[in-house]
């Protein structure tokens, strides 16, 4: 099914998500925090896919934080509803920075309802500086990089 729906890319690493009560705001709609806890998950999931996983991370003493997200709610998505979660590396310059996009669709609807972009930077985890890619993030997340 998800490979049918209008993806931004070809390519997507994607989850489904159910939206239950505990993702409602007061207005019946997904919270914004339950948007931002399913980009988080995605991620991780992502680079758990790629074979990186924050055991990888510790050994290196490096890790990926977030520097700028920009989020878009483009439809409401409510109780009940199925979405495909969708991830992409769209940016790496292997040295410090790597760039995500994220495309969530309603399959019932046959539209995205949320899009995000997320852009991270290598740190020193022990000293938070920024730090220089090790090899490892390199070419796992470098060969990821759909651009």
């Amino acid at each position: 099914m998800s490979e049918q729906l209008p993806w931004k890319y070809t390519f997507p690493f994607v989850q489904q998500w159910t939206i239950d009560e505990t993702h409602i705001d007061h207005y019946q709609h997904v919270n914004n925090v339950a948007y931002l806890t399913r980009l988080e998950q995605l991620a991780w999931a992502h680079s758990h896919s790629l074979g990186l996983n924050f055991e990888n991370y510790r050994e290196a003493d490096r890790g990926m934080v977030i520097r700028k997200h920009e989020l878009n709610y483009l439809l409401p998505s409510h109780l009940g509803d199925e979405l495909y979660c969708a991830t992409w590396i769209t940016e790496c310059d292997n040295v410090v920075t790597l760039k995500r996009e994220f495309q969530f669709i309603c399959p019932r609807r046959n539209k995205p309802v949320f899009e995000a972009q997320t852009q991270f930077i290598c740190v020193s985890i022990s000293s938070g500086a920024p730090k220089r890619m090790p090899p490892l993030f390199r070419d796992t997340y470098g060969n990821a990089c759909i651009r």
